[in-house]
């Protein structure tokens, strides 16, 4: 498309005389003038109105990931030029083919500029590896990486259930695959069928069929719609890129996280997809994997008849063999009355026996009891009684002499004490003619001084009491009864029954 140049707004030089050559001025002035801005866009429209979508193929280089914005910008080069590239943010996430450096792909997209580095580049809407064997690389590589997490882990594997109640399968309502699981498995052993509809190729096609595996886990047991015991993952032939929706990773990751037991059924025997790897079973086709759902029908009519068969058999042999055995047992056991002879001739003989047995026991009985009258006779307890009563009598009369003896003793002690005690009491110095000076408090006084000192003396005699008041200074006592002023009485000395209460108390008791 021919470029365009804007008006022209400066004013033009007149035009040379005839016959003269254009001034350089003049020719400047007819070249059309142009804003930067202006030329980029006229050269953006013309880029983009001359290329518009094309297939551009070559090896990624510069990737870094995507930028902070979500977008990414790489560049796709080949032996001879290079070309700037751009994945949006909102295109990124749908590429079936992420971009990786050094990877080589086909990539489809837009031709523009970027005035802002006076730069053309690609807007890339979608991606692709470039042949057979970019995909083969990048299968080996992706199923390298998904291997050594323990998705294809055989511990991960679970049977397939023997005869399922619902089965689910993920795969296009409109293609043969659909019916030819319907036919086979009506053909072996009919069963309820959920078909999750999804695309089996193309773009969106992974997410589809993940979200269908993940769909049908997510079912409730015993709810409104049947969660499936089994699910099939089917489809077609087709080339590696047709199949390539079950090499992706969130495909894999679904089957492998999968709670139901899954059988993967993708392409013809040949075909070998991720999803194989990841699945409890791998079908070689879809029919095959009906197969594997369900056992024939037919078949085990026929094994339950033969088992029922079997059986039957086996329980009449049994039957008879137990009926041979009785008769052989019948046979075996001896007549009633050649059994019994022999208990009936040993109770004869017990009871010829009895009678003299009896006879003869109570003849000894007798005897011993004969023995025993004579022996108790000979023995009597009246007898055997008196004379425990003697020997009573005389231990009796031990321990009631010795405790006489003992009595008779401490009465000797006590009136030896009691002797004692009326030689030692000060109540028989005071039968010698002396007293016993005391304050109000019942103290003995000692000395002229203390009584001087007193406001109430008692005189204790032999006789008895009486209350003294002192008046001035008592003169020192005579020497016989100051020699017996320091004799103190006993301080356990009782006190009179009436007048003398204190001392009395101090009194202690011999007993």
């Amino acid at each position: 498309m021919p470029l365009v140049p804007p008006p022209r707004t400066a004013a033009v030089p007149p035009p040379p005389p005839p016959g003269e050559a254009a001034p350089a001025a003049l020719l400047n002035a007819n070249a059309p003038e142009w804003s930067v801005g202006d030329l980029a866009a006229a050269l953006k429209r013309t880029l983009e109105d001359s290329f518009g979508h094309v297939r551009l193929r070559g090896e990624i280089s510069g990737y870094r990931g995507p930028h902070g914005s979500g977008h990414a910008y790489f560049s796709l080069k080949d032996g001879t030029a290079k070309i700037d590239a751009v994945v949006w943010k909102g295109v990124l996430g749908r590429l079936r083919q992420k971009p990786k450096e050094g990877l080589e792909v086909v990539a489809t997209g837009k031709i523009t500029t970027f005035a802002g580095k006076s730069s053309y580049q690609i807007v890339v809407d979608s991606m692709e590896p470039a042949g057979v064997g970019a995909w083969m690389a990048l299968l080996e590589e992706r199923k390298r990486v998904l291997a050594a997490e323990g998705l294809f882990a055989a511990e991960r594997k679970r049977p397939i259930p023997f005869l399922p109640g619902v089965i689910g399968v993920v795969t296009s309502p409109t293609g043969a695959v659909i019916r030819d699981i319907l036919h086979r498995l009506a053909d072996r052993f009919p069963r309820p069928v959920l078909v999750w509809p999804v695309r089996v190729q193309g773009e969106g096609a992974a997410p589809e069929i993940a979200a269908a595996i993940r769909g049908f886990n997510a079912l409730t047991p015993g709810g409104a719609i049947p969660r499936p015991d089994v699910l099939i993952v089917a489809r077609g032939g087709g080339s590696i890129e047709d199949l390539w929706a079950f090499n992706e990773e969130a495909v894999v990751r679904a089957a492998a996280e999968s709670a139901i037991p899954l059988i993967a059924a993708v392409g013809h025997e040949t075909d070998t997809t991720l999803i194989d790897y990841a699945a409890d079973r791998r079908a070689p086709t879809p029919t095959g994997a009906a197969e594997m759902a369900v056992p024939v029908r037919t078949e085990l009519l026929a094994q339950i008849h033969d088992l029922g068969a079997r059986q039957a058999g086996t329980v009449l042999r049994r039957i008879e063999r137990e009926r041979s055995d009785f008769r052989a047992l019948v046979r075996a056991i001896p007549n009633p009355d050649a059994f019994l002879a022999g208990k009936r001739q040993r109770l004869d003989l017990a009871e010829a026996r009895l009678r003299p047995a009896l006879a003869a026991n109570a003849r000894d009985s007798r005897e011993r009891l004969s023995r025993l009258a004579d022996r108790l006779t000979r023995r009597s307890p009246a007898i055997a009684v008196a004379e425990a009563r003697t020997r009573l009598a005389g231990i009796d009369h031990r321990p009631r002499t010795a405790v006489l003896r003992t009595l008779e003793r401490r009465r000797d002690r006590l009136g030896a004490l009691d002797r004692m005690l009326g030689a030692l009491s000060y109540k028989a110095v005071l039968a010698r003619g002396y007293a016993l000076v005391r304050d109000e408090a019942g103290l003995p006084i000692r000395s002229a001084e203390a009584a001087a000192g007193t406001p109430r003396l008692q005189l204790q005699f032999a006789d008895g009491a009486i209350t003294a008041v002192p008046e001035g200074s008592a003169p020192p006592p005579p020497a016989k009864p100051k020699r017996a002023a320091r004799k103190p009485a006993p301080e356990a000395a009782p006190k009179p029954e009436a007048a003398e209460p204190a001392p009395a108390a101090r009194q202690g008791s011999l007993f």
